[in-house]
């Protein structure tokens, strides 16, 4: 028997306990926190009712809720019986959860009513899924399904399996910018690296309180800071699903005494603006992560005159390749602004030529990343496998480059190269150049169709606070600081960019909407 996820809780009981069950474990929204007693007595009623609905180790159960406390408590109970948690986008429509819920087959689902009838449309062609359970959350429990409670009603505790470290626990699907969803395959092994990964980095401890920003089926909710911190016993803080302000985020902190919190990159933009700044962040709070795009280089500036005592370390990854598998940390940042800084404790990486060898300083190529966070592959996708996860290492998809001093700066997606009059152009080089202007706030550059060139850059603004964008003198910052061929030819000036839930510019709704500037003189 391997060391598994749920030694988390089970170091607080036993002969002699890690920590004590008193401990603070997790706290939803401004709610009095739950104990690990606590959790560890609610996973092992919920693994329970789990094993008396039939889910065995191996079987897929699959949860479909908003934040709260039982969310995370289910998670650890599908792990207790050694299943695999599918954590599903609530956003999704009817028919793409079908796609997962088939895909994975899952055999569980448990689901807050509000979403009932969404499921309802497809459960015909779900003939994987034996169980149904519905919390009355947002609605009435369906007929079709048992209720949460019924559920959760054991008359005694069971016996769990002895689970490996090697026990998959989780199964995230990739966020589908380009294609079909892919199930990442984590382990408890996974997990845990990454969990003590980031402990190490940034020094948690018992009295770390982590709050994050995002939903629960995404890693920044739970992977990136929350399990950490609970590694160490430290305490982490879920905001509700849906509805998210800045406002509420920095009142959960203020009140739960947060110490660190994830926030994703554009979060910081608006934070920044705020001139209560002082008063509406957590006198507690000391370190910011952020994830999602790169940082852009003036919150730095801002940050150290404005909040001195507040760190902010920027982190690079993708759900297959480890989640967090580079860092740039607030010491190295200066210099280093645009990058995504160096591998992270116990992970290595590569940027390869199109041959497969290491590119020179300063040459572009695509990323790999090693660390012990990396997937064990994509469910049931062999061809994806093969193309992915090459001996130990995952090819995440990502171009940069490195410099002389060992620091890795994003140059774009592989497939967001832009291909114009037979020249490479990367997007995100242009990126940084645009956000270094006064009156550019955030930015998007992607290609467009073009009848003499194949394919030509549009750039995407969105202006800074009451600053207006005149893309004239936009084009001559450009032309002194960029080779003619790399000016976009087109610029668009927007409210706010297109993100995903980790965060992340959508380039694909980017490229889809504006294909046809070449005809369209009217967004020029």
């Amino acid at each position: 028997m391997g060391t598994t996820l749920n030694w988390i809780t089970d170091s607080v009981a036993g002969q002699v306990p890690v920590a004590s069950p008193e401990q603070p474990a997790l706290a939803f929204e401004d709610q009095a926190p739950i104990s690990y007693g606590e959790l560890r007595t609610a996973e092992f009623r919920y693994a329970t009712a789990l094993q008396n609905a039939g889910v065995n180790r191996g079987d897929r159960v699959a949860i479909l809720m908003r934040n709260c406390i039982e969310y995370a408590e289910l998670f650890f109970a599908i792990s207790r019986v050694g299943a695999t948690a599918v954590r599903l986008n609530w956003r999704l429509t009817g028919e793409e959860l079908r796609f997962l819920l088939d895909d994975s087959g899952s055999s569980l689902l448990i689901l807050d009513a509000e979403f009932a009838e969404r499921i309802d449309t497809v459960r015909d062609v779900l003939p994987a899924i034996h169980t149904y359970v519905a919390r009355p959350a947002g609605g009435d429990v369906p007929t079709w399904a048992q209720s949460f409670d019924s559920f959760a009603q054991v008359d005694s505790i069971g016996t769990f399996p002895e689970l490996d470290a090697d026990d998959p626990v989780t199964i995230m699907y990739t966020s589908g910018t380009t294609g079909l969803p892919k199930g990442a395959v984590l382990t408890h092994g996974n997990l845990l690296w990454l969990a003590s990964i980031q402990a190490l980095m940034w020094k948690l401890d018992s009295t770390s309180v982590a709050q994050t920003s995002g939903p629960m089926f995404h890693a920044a909710a739970l992977e990136i800071c929350v399990l950490p911190a609970m590694l160490m016993h430290g305490t982490g803080i879920f905001l509700g699903s849906g509805g998210f302000t800045l406002d509420r985020h920095l009142e959960i902190g203020r009140k739960q005494g947060a110490t660190l919190a994830f926030v994703y990159s554009h979060m910081l933009y608006e934070l920044m603006r705020r001139d209560d700044l002082k008063e509406v962040v957590a006198p507690t709070l000391h370190q910011l992560v952020a994830g999602g795009d790169t940082v852009l280089p003036w919150i730095y500036d801002e940050l150290e005159e404005r909040l001195p005592g507040v760190l902010l370390d920027q982190t690079y990854g993708l759900t297959e390749g480890g989640m967090v598998c580079c860092l740039l940390k607030h010491s190295h940042a200066r210099g280093h602004e645009t990058s995504v800084g160096r591998p992270n404790p116990l992970g290595e990486l590569e940027i390869r030529r199109p041959d497969g060898e290491l590119v020179e300083i300063g040459e572009v190529g695509e990323i790999f990343t090693r660390n012990p966070g990396v997937s064990v592959g994509y469910w049931n996708r062999p061809e994806a496998n093969a193309e992915t996860f090459v001996e130990g290492w995952c090819r995440t998809g990502d171009l940069g480059r490195f410099d002389a001093d060992g620091f890795m700066t994003l140059a774009g997606r592989a497939k967001d190269m832009v291909r114009s009059g037979g020249e490479n152009i990367y997007p995100a080089e242009i990126e940084k150049v645009l956000a270094g202007h006064e009156s550019v706030e955030d930015v998007a550059v992607v290609g467009v169709p073009d009848e003499k060139f194949v394919e030509v850059g549009a750039a995407i603004l969105v202006a800074s606070g009451e600053a207006s964008i005149d893309v004239e003198a936009i084009r001559r910052y450009l032309a002194d600081r960029l080779a003619k061929f790399k000016i976009p030819k087109y610029f668009v000036i927007v409210p706010e960019l297109p993100r995903n839930a980790s965060g992340k510019v959508l380039k694909h709704v980017l490229r889809a909407e504006y294909s046809v500037l070449g005809s369209d003189s009217t967004k020029r």
